[in-house]
Formats: C-alpha cells, sequence, structure tokens
C-alpha cells in the first residue's frame, strides 16, 4: 500500500498552517505516492514507521494499492451504481485554480543527489549562521560533512530547520524543508 497526501496534509504543508511537529511535516513531504509505511521504518531513528500509522489515523495520509502492470490485474466488471432520486446530485465541481509559481532566485533542476542537499544545506548555514551565530554553524558544518547517508542528512538537516524555525520563523523553516524535500534522492536511490 502506497502512502498519499490527502487534502488535510496539503493545507498543513501550506504556510501559515502548522499544527503538525517538523518529523510529521517531514513525512508528509516525503509521502509521494512511492512509498509504504514499511519505507518510513528507518527515519527519525526508527519512529518513521510509527509516525506513517498515527498520520494515517489522523487522516493526513491514506495508502492506496501499489499499481499493478494492467496485464497482471484482473479485469473488474463494471457495475452500475444506483441513484437515489431523493438525493439531490451534487453539482460538479471545479478545481481550484492553480497557485501562480512561486518565484525563487535559487531554482534548481538538477538531479536528486545527497552532494546536492549538502551543498543547498551549506549555503544555508552560511546564509543563516555564520554571522550571528558562528558556533552553531560551525556545529551544522561539521553534522554535514559527518552525514555520509540519507538518514545522517535528514538528521542534520531537522536540527538545522528546528535552528531557523526559531530565528525566522515557521514558514521559512517549511520553505526550506520542501526544497529538501525536492533535493534529496529517494531512499532507495541513496
Amino acid at each position: 500500500m502506497q502512502l498519499h497526501k490527502t487534502d488535510r496534509a496539503r493545507a498543513e504543508l501550506k504556510p501559515g498552517n502548522r499544527t503538525l511537529g517538523q518529523r510529521e511535516r517531514t513525512l508528509l513531504l516525503l509521502a509521494d505516492g512511492s512509498k509504504s509505511v514499511q519505507d518510513f521504518r528507518p527515519l527519525f531513528n526508527g519512529d518513521g514507521e510509527e509516525i506513517a500509522l498515527r498520520l494515517l489515523r489522523e487522516g493526513f495520509l491514506q495508502a492506496h494499492p501499489s499499481k499493478a502492470p494492467a496485464a497482471a490485474r484482473p479485469p473488474t466488471p463494471e457495475k452500475p451504481q444506483p441513484v437515489k432520486l431523493e438525493q439531490p446530485v451534487p453539482a460538479p465541481s471545479t478545481p481550484p485554480a492553480p497557485a501562480p509559481a512561486r518565484l525563487s532566485a535559487d531554482q534548481f533542476d538538477g538531479k536528486r543527489s545527497l552532494a546536492t542537499t549538502r551543498m543547498f544545506l551549506f549555503d544555508i548555514c552560511e546564509r543563516m549562521f555564520s554571522r550571528k551565530n558562528p558556533e552553531l554553524a560551525g556545529v551544522f558544518r561539521e553534522a554535514l560533512r559527518d552525514a555520509r547517508d540519507r538518514e545522517a542528512m535528514l538528521a542534520a538537516a531537522r536540527r538545522m530547520i528546528e535552528e531557523i524555525e526559531k530565528v525566522t520563523g515557521s514558514e521559512r523553516a517549511d520553505s526550506i524543508s520542501e526544497r529538501i524535500a525536492m533535493l534529496l534522492p529517494a531512499e532507495q536511490e541513496a
């Protein structure tokens, strides 16, 4: 069963809407329909699966069967659904217009990789902490140098995002979390 975001999750991830913690929000960002609950198990020091299950129960995620090749799926006969006349037929809803794309000076069109993620985090570290808090910047630089795998990179990024949130607020921290999710390779690629 592959995990997908619900409308509730999409609302949670919008700037200004914050009811979940950073770990839950990170997991929501990573739930892209290609991962199952078991895929999240190694995240957050082994708590990833538990967090994913809680998000499923709370309605932030939903599980859909993984897509099997069309030839392997047995055909399912379509049954007409009876229409009850006493209930009004809902009018078709038009999807909301897409939000205008936010332009950023640091657009990225490259491949997902740990190296790209590391460079992005080094850049954020320099921008956010090198002048205002050089000791903390040194701690983050060391953590990024030592991060050799996806989980270590996520742990370093989480600590950095928590500090960014304290300094600049949740909206900036959320946008950086979104960027990290776009840059990190999928778990099987790392």
